[in-house]
């Protein structure tokens, strides 16, 4: 409950199970971008949940939390296919830090021809189109690029530093909102209720992140 609580109070979107089986009924069939997962559940292992997901041909990243006693386990967790491993008691600090790095690794650049969905919206990657309900968005380019990128890197952390070098080419400027109005331009676009966004979230203080899927996480 604690970890699922300052997951939420990070901006994830999360669900928890209370055990190893509907654990892995839950992440085999939900399209999530991350599942933190620990060894010791009941009914199934964290092992066994791990080894049936990449059996099923599962690939979302999954960090798992073990005992200081589970060397064993955590080498197998890893031969498995566990992305990342982190060691009980933890900082949560560190555990934000690793969930931050392995939503940025898993990050997959949109491709040219394709298309991305979030709620009710649309994005047409080839004509540059956005459409929400089926009716088209008008976006200037700034916009449609910075909304672009920001769903390439969905998940992870793009500071403002970033977005203005990345979207905007600039190596170095001094103090400005460029990027704060254009992401309230396109909250006011895309956003049921741009005061309370579902999507393109705030990190007060250090930038923005696109949030539209979930973390699933077995519980600590």
């Amino acid at each position: 409950m604690t970890l699922t609580d300052r997951l939420r109070g990070e901006g994830f979107m999360v669900e928890s199970r209370a055990d190893g089986e509907s654990g892995l009924a839950e992440a085999a069939s939900g399209a999530w971008d991350l599942i933190i997962l620990d060894l010791m559940l009941p009914r199934k292992s964290g092992i066994d949940v791990c080894r049936r997901l990449r059996q099923q041909g599962i690939e979302t990243p999954i960090l798992m939390l073990t005992a200081r006693s589970q060397v064993v386990d955590k080498v197998v967790g890893l031969q498995l296919g566990a992305d990342d491993y982190l060691t009980k008691p933890f900082d949560m600090m560190e555990l934000l830090a690793r969930v931050e790095a392995l939503l940025r690794r898993a990050a997959k650049p949109a491709p040219a021809g394709g298309s991305y969905r979030f709620g009710p919206v649309a994005v047409n990657f080839k004509s540059a189109e956005v459409t929400r309900d089926g009716k088209p968005v008008a976006l200037s380019a700034r916009e449609y690029h910075l909304l672009r990128y920001l769903i390439e890197h969905r998940g992870a952390l793009v500071t403002r530093e970033e977005l203005l070098k990345e979207v905007w080419g600039y190596e170095a400027l001094p103090a400005t909102r460029t990027v704060d109005v254009h992401v309230t331009w396109l909250r006011q676009k895309l956003e049921a209720n741009p005061k309370f966004p579902e999507y393109i979230l705030t990190v007060r203080g250090l930038g923005y992140k696109f949030q539209t899927g979930t973390a699933c996480v077995f519980p600590v």
